[in-house]
């Protein structure tokens, strides 16, 4: 019976330490990358730790942000209207979103300015984005998505493939 525990606990221990091996490598990249905010209240402070002072509350998850520095755990971020600070990585998700920048966008069915429109998007909308190509992105806002120009939103480099 011992044994068996034994085993067990070797391998739930192994398992957490491959899943921390997977974060640590996600948490290396080089800067300058898109993220985004995973945290439903997210502060953005003046430095990196927490004795600096928060200058920003962010209370929408799936934020896209660029992140351009790193400092243990901690990301110098910039946000979609250009304010930089720091957040601690825990806050933050390798997940790609974007927001819609400008004017009202058409997300359309194909990913050419002739294909159909599914949806409309107003500026402000955030929504996850995959399939990068040629100046088009898949854009899901919340189960409704459709190709939208890349030029057209914040989240992505210009002409980033994104997979």
């Amino acid at each position: 019976m011992r044994l068996g525990s034994s085993i067990i606990l070797g391998v739930a221990a192994l398992g957490l330490m491959t899943l921390g091996a997977g974060e640590a490598s996600a948490q290396q990249r080089k800067p300058p990358y898109f993220a985004s905010i995973t945290a439903g209240k997210a502060r953005m402070r003046t430095g990196p730790g927490r004795n600096y002072p928060a200058s920003w509350l962010y209370q929408r998850s799936d934020l896209p942000i660029r992140v351009i520095d790193i400092y243990g755990e901690w990301r110098k971020v910039q946000d979609p209207d250009g304010t930089e600070g720091w957040m601690q990585v825990n806050l933050l998700s390798d997940r790609r979103t974007a927001i819609v920048t400008g004017q009202i966008v058409e997300l359309r069915a194909q990913p050419r300015s002739s294909a159909k429109v599914n949806w409309r998007a107003a500026p402000g909308v955030v929504g996850r984005i995959s399939r990068c190509a040629d100046g088009w992105c898949y854009f899901d806002a919340r189960g409704r998505g459709g190709y939208v120009e890349q030029s057209r939103i914040w989240g992505t480099e210009p002409n980033e493939t994104v997979p």
